[in-house]
């Protein structure tokens, strides 16, 4: 099976400079980052692509063994990166695509040179002496609720994710990516995302890293950014003057222009 048509893969952009990776996260499809895109297309050539299970990748790919951890969703990227023959590019990953990126850069350093790490969280459940954000028994009955009415759940956590509550149709996009996912699908995924720990991967990390954050986020709180920060070594931290879990959407010129200055010829 082809991998650009499995992962319905779209190059765009400036035909020479560095590759730029644009990774969604949980679900979402590469249509998240429609208002990114054209802020960096002008000095970057992007690329773009939908994890088997989401958007218009081929389902019939999809395999639960596979996307029951997120080695499965690096195998997709690092196939991608191998299939465009792509060097030095940059990550940039959102949510849980953060910890994708970390892992497929282990894999494959000749195909990813840089991160961005867009909100990123490497568990979500709270320990001692670490704050993910959630109780253990705030996820079980997160993944309870999600596998019991998956819709419902949608409508209901999307909103709470995007934050924003004065801009109600960033909550509607949310929801109505989310609803466009197939419900059994999103159960596998919601359970790998937040019951993963890539803590320990994040040793790992031996590429240029800037992790944004935002002032307020539900899924990421700033402590998770400050812990992510304090792991990699010489990794930038930006909070973006934004609210909620998707900056791409809520705050996307803040966004690209964070990401432009990182990449700006002469500092990566």
């Amino acid at each position: 099976m082809s991998i650009l048509r499995r992962n319905n893969v779209r190059v765009t952009g400036a035909t020479t400079g560095r590759p730029v990776v644009l990774v969604h996260g949980f679900g979402c499809d590469q249509n998240m980052w429609r208002l990114v895109e054209p802020l960096l297309a002008e000095d970057h050539p992007l690329v773009l692509f939908d994890y088997v299970g989401a958007g218009r990748s081929d389902l019939s790919a999809w395999q639960e063994d596979r996307y029951s951890s997120l080695d499965g969703y690096a195998r997709d990227l690092v196939e991608v990166c191998e299939e465009l023959d792509l060097r030095d590019a940059v990550v940039v990953g959102h949510s849980v695509s953060s910890m994708t990126g970390v892992l497929a850069a282990a894999a494959a350093p000749e195909r990813i040179g840089a991160l961005v790490m867009v909100c990123p969280s490497p568990r979500y459940i709270d320990e001692d002496g670490y704050r993910g954000g959630f109780s253990a028994e705030d996820i079980e009955e997160l993944l309870e609720s999600l596998e019991s009415n998956y819709l419902g759940w949608s409508a209901t956590m999307a909103p709470v994710i995007m934050g924003n509550p004065d801009r109600p149709e960033l909550g509607e996009e949310l929801t109505n990516s989310f609803c466009a996912t197939d419900p059994d699908i999103a159960r596998v995924f919601a359970r790998t995302t937040f019951l993963s720990d890539s803590r320990k991967d994040l040793e790992t990390v031996t590429v240029p890293t800037l992790i944004l954050e935002c002032e307020q986020d539900v899924i990421a709180p700033r402590e998770v950014g400050a812990y992510v920060h304090a792991a990699v070594p010489g990794s930038e931290l930006v909070t973006l003057d934004a609210v909620g879990h998707c900056p791409q959407l809520s705050a996307p010129e803040a966004t690209a222009s964070a990401i432009s200055a990182f990449l700006s010829p002469g500092v990566r």
